[in-house]
């Protein structure tokens, strides 16, 4: 790209979705990046990303199934709601109905953040 002169030109600035300085309740990172899994259902990871489109931006929430590396819920929305972070984690518990001890790990954004704990084991229908 340097020897043709190719730049990128970006449109948009860069922000940060991510507010650690929230009031909810944090909970200790029990996943401590152990992304490792022995058996399925046991650990799940969540985040949300942007996607730029012709349209303006969408925002694509994952649950992953870390045992499988497996994609087992999903949402898109064009706002970063909690609700879609909800509905990806609904559509795997819907599929994979996993036991009580599932461990659901995010980051502590706000919109992940349920006004709880960025990580639980799973003891409560959603």
């Amino acid at each position: 790209m340097r020897e043709n002169g190719i730049s990128v030109e970006r449109n948009k600035r860069f922000n940060a979705f991510t507010d650690s300085n929230h009031r909810f309740n944090i909970a200790p990172n029990l996943l401590d990046r152990d992304v490792s899994a022995d058996c399925p259902n046991q650990t799940w990871a969540g985040d949300i990303s942007d996607v730029c489109t012709q349209e303006g931006w969408l925002y694509l929430a994952v649950i992953l199934e870390l045992h499988s590396r497996c994609v087992i819920g999903w949402a898109v929305s064009n706002r970063m709601k909690r609700d879609l972070a909800i509905r990806a984690l609904k559509m795997g518990i819907a599929l994979r109905q996993p036991l009580k001890g599932c461990l659901h790990h995010t980051d502590r954004g706000s919109q992940g953040g349920f006004n709880r704990s960025s990580q639980h084991r799973r003891s409560y229908p959603v």
